[in-house]
């Protein structure tokens, strides 16, 4: 099993940045994948970016250029900078891992990107 616990997120201007962690109560050793989803309100979880444990990412196109994923295998945590951010990108944030064939999951965090 892993926690995860969630930090960064609030409330920043059009244009802006921010940036989110997770931290894992456990090395990442065996943990191949993880990243992020967002979920906008009423509507289904979707992937963000996500890296693997080679280190390889991917991105949502919307996000491509202006969102970096990376993880601290000595903090065991892994991050997301949000930066040229958009009121289209306020939602709640989610990050997870995949261990042993089960994705755990952060608690999530609101991102709130005003005009």
């Amino acid at each position: 099993q892993v926690q995860l616990v969630q930090s960064g997120g609030g409330l920043v201007q059009a244009g802006g940045s921010l940036r989110l962690s997770c931290a894992a109560s456990r090395s990442f050793f065996s943990i191949n994948n993880m990243g992020w989803y967002c979920q906008f309100p009423g509507k289904q979880r979707e992937l963000v970016a996500a890296i693997t444990s080679s280190s390889s990412t991917n991105y949502a196109d919307s996000v491509k250029g202006r969102f970096t994923i990376s993880r601290d295998n000595a903090k065991n945590t892994v991050y997301l900078q949000m930066n040229s951010l958009k009121p289209e990108d306020t939602a709640v944030y989610y990050c997870y891992v995949d261990l042993l064939s089960r994705r755990y999951w952060g608690q999530g965090t609101q991102v709130t990107v005003s005009s």
